[in-house]
């Protein structure tokens, strides 16, 4: 752990906010016709100069990424500081997530996020605290009112951490509009980042759409990029012989200056002789649509390929508000057998830029066809959807799809061991949803006795959750494929890391654990030190639970009983004495 002095604190905060003066005229607010605060914020560390691990918008498994990552240089506990006046609106503790997190709401109409935190100030601390005991739970979701804890503009509030679902040292940090909570690019309000370097184009895609719906079957074409410095052509390749309905991807990440890592771009645009067809801006988006990240970019290939293509065209169920100046949603037809000029020029939230230039020949004999897809079933995406035979029931809400669908099911045999159904193949898990969808599934007669400890688990036996009513075990997985039934009866596990039966506890700060469940997942855990509650802490990484001993536990002989539930209610007991 990292502890600044408080001289060292005091000069940083003088250079920084020297930084933060000097470069305030650079701030830009491209794309957008909203008018931000730019001199209201302070940078939320004193770290100089400021890096990301990870952009606002940058794309992420399932969602796009919802704030800023700031670096500390792979260690915890840096002061983090209250980038303007306000209160904290919410304290939030997770076993996953951003782990330790506050929010501060701000006269000026936005919401600071702060996450992964290593510990809160010990005035905001003792709250969560009293808030833990108070509810008898580790994880912790409070809002506060406005006078409870004041904060001004420079106050330590935490210190950087790596909780919750951090894959290593950092700072999480958003500002959000306090009223729609949508969440916006903190570099549009003034939250600096030395940037003086282009975004890199890595390789270009065509689809052959032909008027039909994208999906795994739409054929793609790979051009190689070279070039740099913000120039880019294709290699060896200046001219495209194209027909009929296309669209276009693109592979593009950027990098800041300084200690940077490959990050996300904020725009991209596509123009077709000179006039913009496409535009996609990550100023800010809904965490409610943040999923769509995956009709945003080409699902297939990203599953398929481990390739992040972003797709220059939009899907008609799209419901990420970030696109503008669409023609066509996208879609180019060349049928007119002329010479077409276009152009992509991608840009970071500093406004550096990179263009990419190439043509396009329309000519009638460059046609590539779709190939025919399995006979399946016609599902509009604007509509609600229904699948049903006599062994299961398929629901898919409206705003579950992207596009229309040609739905295939399949039933496979009954796997070895653990099983009470056939296996139900919904579609395939190329195809990516919005929303889950409702999954029904009929059990075997051999269910009986076990109804209560029933689930839905998929073929790589990951569960699904589900409960059993009416003959069915009902679920409501997040993708396609392939899906049975299985129970839990297994209890979790206990490991004692460093705690017995009789140990003398009394030179050690916290008695810890390790805890699993073999399949349906943790749903609790709780302490008892004498038959009084205790805070257990909790980190899903490492699947760590541990107690830190305060004033609540006297010197001398102690009983310990500690109880683990998980999705199906399987209880494990461990307990013993110990001293102090």
């Amino acid at each position: 752990m990292f502890l600044p002095t408080k001289s060292t604190s005091l000069k940083l905060s003088f250079y920084i906010l020297f930084l933060f003066v000097a470069i305030k005229a650079d701030a830009q607010q491209i794309f957008s016709k909203n008018s931000y605060p730019l001199t209201d914020f302070r940078q939320p560390l004193d770290i100089v100069p400021p890096a990301l691990a990870g952009s606002f918008g940058e794309l992420r498994s399932n969602h796009f990424h919802s704030g800023a990552d700031f670096r500390t240089n792979q260690r915890t506990g840096y002061p983090i500081y209250a980038v303007a006046d306000g209160y904290i609106s919410r304290l939030r503790v997770q076993n996953s997530g951003f782990g330790l997190a506050l929010y501060i709401n701000h006269p000026n109409g936005f919401t600071s996020v702060y996450g992964h935190l290593s510990r809160f100030s010990p005035k905001i601390a003792q709250q969560v605290k009293t808030i833990q005991y108070k509810n008898k739970s580790y994880e912790t979701d409070e809002f506060p009112n406005s006078d409870l804890i004041p904060v001004r503009k420079g106050d330590v509030i935490a210190y950087s951490g790596n909780t919750g679902s951090s894959g290593g040292p950092h700072l999480h940090f958003e500002l959000r509009d306090t009223k729609t909570e949508a969440t916006v690019n903190p570099q549009l309000l003034g939250i600096q980042i030395p940037d003086n370097i282009p975004p890199v184009i890595s390789s270009m895609y065509v689809y052959r759409l032909n008027s039909k719906p994208f999906n795994e079957l739409t054929p793609k074409q790979y051009f190689q990029v070279v070039g740099g410095a913000g120039k880019y052509n294709l290699n060896k390749v200046t001219t495209i012989n194209l027909s009929g309905e296309v669209g276009f991807g693109i592979s593009t990440t950027d990098r800041h200056s300084g200690n940077s890592g490959l990050n996300g771009v904020y725009s991209i645009e596509l123009f077709l002789d000179g006039k913009a067809i496409y535009t996609s801006a990550l100023e800010r988006f809904s965490f409610e649509n943040s999923k769509a990240i995956n009709s945003h970019i080409d699902y297939p290939a990203l599953l398929n390929l481990k390739r992040s293509i972003q797709k220059s065209f939009v899907d008609p169920g799209n419901p990420l508000q970030i696109y503008s100046n669409l023609v066509n949603s996208g879609r180019i037809t060349f049928n007119d057998g002329k010479l077409h000029e276009m152009k992509y020029v991608i840009t970071d939230a500093k406004g550096n830029k990179s263009t990419l230039l190439f043509n396009v020949q329309a000519d009638s004999k460059a046609i590539i066809n779709t190939p025919s897809p399995t006979a399946g079933t016609l599902y509009s995406y604007a509509n609600v959807n229904e699948f049903n035979n006599a062994l299961v029931k398929v629901i898919l809400p409206k705003g579950t799809l992207y596009n229309d669908l040609n739905f295939v099911y399949k039933t496979l045999p009954k796997p070895q061991g653990n099983a009470f159904s056939a296996i139900h193949q919904i579609h395939n898990n190329l195809t990516p949803l919005h929303i889950g969808f409702e999954l029904w599934i009929k059990a075997d007669s051999t269910l009986s006795k076990y109804q209560n400890k029933a689930l839905i688990v998929n073929t790589n036996r990951a569960s699904q959750g589900g409960y059993f009513e009416n003959g069915y075990v009902k679920a409501t997985p997040r993708n396609f494929g392939s899906f049975f039934i299985a129970i839990d009866t297994i209890a979790p596990n206990i490991i004692p890391v460093n705690i017995a039966n009789g140990k003398n506890m009394a030179g050690l700060t916290k008695m810890s654990f390790r805890i699993s469940d073999n399949l349906s997942g943790i749903k609790s855990f709780n302490g008892y030190i004498d038959g009084q509650w205790v805070l257990m802490e909790f980190d899903t990484k490492s699947a760590s639970l541990w107690h830190n001993f305060d004033e609540r536990t006297a010197t001398g002989k102690h009983t310990f009983e500690l109880l683990v539930v998980d999705m199906k209610d399987n209880t494990k007991r461990y307990a013993i004495d110990f001293y102090r």
